[in-house]
């Protein structure tokens, strides 16, 4: 699914294959999730092959590995030199690009000594989630930002996601919500999320969250269509009388949500402003003006 013998990767200073590359079995990135990492995409452009938002998402890893303690001393100029280069020699243009930092053979709890930057690369049809899911409350909370660093972007971080996730598709439903510490919404197992009533827009605040770079960009596309946004705190009862909601994020890009503990949005998803949304970002990703959707709200 992600490689073939043919791929290729970026290990370490040199283009290997991945089906030949290897990491050291007594590393804390294994043993302890001591890792840091991206999701990005890239895109077919009328002008040729583009990474959305690379410097963001390459100056967020650096970030990252700061924020853990990590030595790490690529540039973001130089990961995007070298991330484009692996697109061309794996023959990718629509792509999931994964860039990981990694530690050497460490096992104390301790911070990295050494660090190495792996990037892999595949094709990339959308198929992370469906469109209009089905969502239900989690039984498992976003990590305590006492605890943690949640605004890097850390692989342990991701074993409370696949947890909610589960959780989730056992009971029959699509993907998870999950709260705060204080019973108030935070965001999917992967994804922020944003709700829409009587034409404005809604999104947990900085401080539980992951503040994504796709949720971002929302903020810059609603802002673009002279559309009302506001960061806030609320619970999941309020959600539900939403007029719709999505999540967004690099791989889901915008997803419809149908509903929430199968209590569904008023709006069928066509009928509302969220759609517009999930349009203009489609047209940004691929170098498209999108100004003209802005005398189409009139009519939604």
């Amino acid at each position: 699914m992600y490689y073939n013998e043919e791929s290729l990767l970026y290990f370490d200073g040199e283009f290997l294959r991945a089906s030949k590359a290897s990491t050291d079995l007594y590393g804390q990135s294994l043993h302890y999730g001591y890792a840091v990492f991206e999701g990005i995409k890239s895109y077919q452009t009328a002008e040729g092959t583009k990474i959305f938002k690379a410097e963001e998402h390459y100056d967020r890893l650096r970030k990252s590995a700061e924020l853990m303690m990590m030595p790490f001393n690529y540039s973001t100029q130089e990961m995007i030199d070298i991330t484009y280069k692996l697109l061309e020699m794996n023959n990718l243009s629509n792509a999931y690009i994964r860039p990981l930092v990694i530690c050497s053979p460490n096992m104390s709890l301790s911070k990295g000594q050494k660090s190495t930057l792996v990037i892999e690369a595949w094709n990339w049809d959308n198929g992370y989630m469906t469109n209009k899911m089905k969502v239900m409350t989690s039984s498992f909370e976003r990590p305590n930002p006492k605890a943690f660093r949640i605004e890097a972007k850390v692989s342990g971080h991701y074993v409370n996601s696949i947890l909610a996730c589960q959780e989730a598709k056992d009971k029959g439903f699509d993907e998870a919500l999950l709260l705060d510490s204080n019973g108030n919404v935070a965001e999917s197992s992967g994804a922020n999320v944003f709700f829409e009533k009587d034409a404005k827009f809604y999104t947990p605040k900085k401080g539980n969250i992951l503040p994504g770079i796709t949720r971002e960009t929302v903020f810059e596309i609603l802002d673009q269509l002279g559309i009302y946004s506001e960061e806030k705190d609320f619970t999941p009862s309020e959600m539900k009388e939403a007029d719709a909601a999505f999540f967004c994020g690099t791989a889901a890009e915008i997803v419809a949500l149908e509903s929430l503990d199968n209590v569904q949005f008023k709006l069928k998803w066509e009928d509302s402003l969220s759609a517009v949304v999930q349009k203009a970002y489609r047209h940004l990703v691929v170098g498209e003006d999108y100004s003209y959707l802005k005398n189409q709200l009139q009519y939604v």
